[in-house]
C-alpha cells in the first residue's frame, strides 16, 4: 500500500468562519459545490453519496465537527478505497477566513497514480467554490 496525502490550495474567503463552518457542516449543502461531472447526489446532514462520471460511487460520513475550524469526514459504504477528508477553516478576521481541504488515504500504487491528479484538481475546485458560499 502507498500513502496518498493531498492538500488543496488555501483559499481566502470573504465570509465569517462560522458561516462557512455552518454551511459545510451539512452535506445537503455540498451539492451546490459539486462540478457537473458529479451525478446521483444523495445526502442527509451527516452522510452523502455520489458518482463521479467515469469513476466510482463515493460515500462519505461526517464523524467530527470542531466549531468554526475543522470538519472530519471518512469514507462510508462501498468505496474504491478508504479515506479521510478534512475541511480546515482558519479565521483571519471578523468576516474573512482561509479554507483548505486535506485528504489522506492508503491505496495500491497503481490506483494512487491514477487518482492523484484528478483528486487534486477536484479538491482545488471545491476549495475555490468555498468563496461562493453566502
Amino acid at each position: 500500500m502507498s500513502s496518498l496525502k493531498l492538500e488543496s490550495e488555501k483559499v481566502a474567503i470573504n465570509n465569517a468562519s462560522q458561516n462557512i463552518f455552518n454551511y459545510l457542516s451539512d452535506f445537503k449543502n455540498f451539492e451546490t459545490l459539486m462540478p457537473p461531472q458529479v451525478t446521483n447526489w444523495q445526502a442527509s446532514s451527516d452522510e452523502c453519496s455520489f458518482t463521479i462520471n467515469g469513476m466510482a460511487t463515493i460515500g462519505m460520513k461526517i464523524i467530527e465537527k470542531t466549531p468554526n475550524s475543522k470538519i472530519s469526514i471518512i469514507s462510508n459504504g462501498k468505496v474504491p478505497f478508504e479515506f479521510k477528508l478534512f475541511v480546515l477553516i482558519t479565521e483571519t478576521g471578523e468576516n474573512s477566513c482561509i479554507g483548505q481541504l486535506s485528504f489522506e488515504s492508503d491505496m495500491n500504487p497503481m490506483l494512487k497514480m491514477m487518482v492523484e491528479k484528478p483528486l487534486g484538481n477536484f479538491f482545488n475546485m471545491l476549495a475555490q467554490k468555498m468563496k461562493d458560499i453566502k
